[in-house]
């Protein structure tokens, strides 16, 4: 009877899980940096390297859950200095990933059925932790919600917060892979023209490099 009342208390209450749930989905649904990154990406990789990116762009987010549930997230949520060394390193990064995929824009445009750039799996899941993890505004808004459907009477907060994180990645990462299915479908359209494809390529290039201008400059609250 221990064990089972120790995994209770792991596991949110189902009311608040399932409005955590709902709350979570509604903030994916929209449009934002992550879903930007994501098509900047499949257009740059194909729709495998944008669901790809997604994937490393989770486990990214989840390790910042398991920071935020262990009290690491606060000292970044709550010192300026750090959130903006943080910050400026993410920034950085989606800076120089952009830079990459507009100089290797015309890279395997040699026929009209061009294949997306290839790279090593890993390296890809790679890039997309990078900027998965950090991404301090993600920290910010884990410190902000989590608690706020954490039953803190029935003990172990930081296992029921890894929970809530666990369901808000997976839903991020079946909405985002299906952003990065639909860019890659629209990549595939441009495939048959190589300079049209070296363009698409440069786009997703160029929006990641805005997604880092706007990281760059954002401000110390949550989204």
């Amino acid at each position: 009877m221990r064990h089972v009342a120790a995994y209770r208390g792991a596991v949110p209450h189902l009311d608040a899980l399932l409005a955590f749930a709902l709350a979570s989905l509604v903030l994916v649904a929209i449009p934002g940096p992550s879903v930007l990154f994501v098509v900047g990406r499949s257009l740059a990789l194909g729709h495998r390297g944008g669901v790809l990116s997604v994937l490393g762009n989770e486990l990214g987010a989840l390790t910042l859950v398991v920071a935020v549930a262990l009290g690491v997230g606060t000292v970044v949520a709550t010192s300026v200095a750090i959130f903006t060394v943080v910050k400026l390193v993410g920034a950085a990064y989606l800076v120089w990933l952009g830079v990459q995929a507009i100089r290797h824009r015309r890279d395997g445009a040699v026929t009209v059925d061009a294949a997306p750039v290839r790279e090593p799996w890993w390296r890809v899941v790679r890039q997309g932790y990078v900027v998965g993890v950090s991404n301090p505004k993600t920290i910010v808004f884990f410190v902000a919600v989590l608690p706020q459907f954490t039953d803190f009477h029935a003990g172990r907060v930081p296992a029921q917060m890894i929970v809530l994180g666990l369901v808000f990645t997976v839903i991020a990462f079946v909405c985002d892979s299906v952003w990065a299915l639909a860019a890659g479908a629209a990549r595939s359209w441009f495939a048959s023209s190589p300079r049209r494809l070296g363009a698409v390529r440069a786009a997703g290039g160029g929006m990641m490099i805005g997604l880092g201008g706007v990281l760059a400059v954002a401000s110390h609250r949550a989204p």
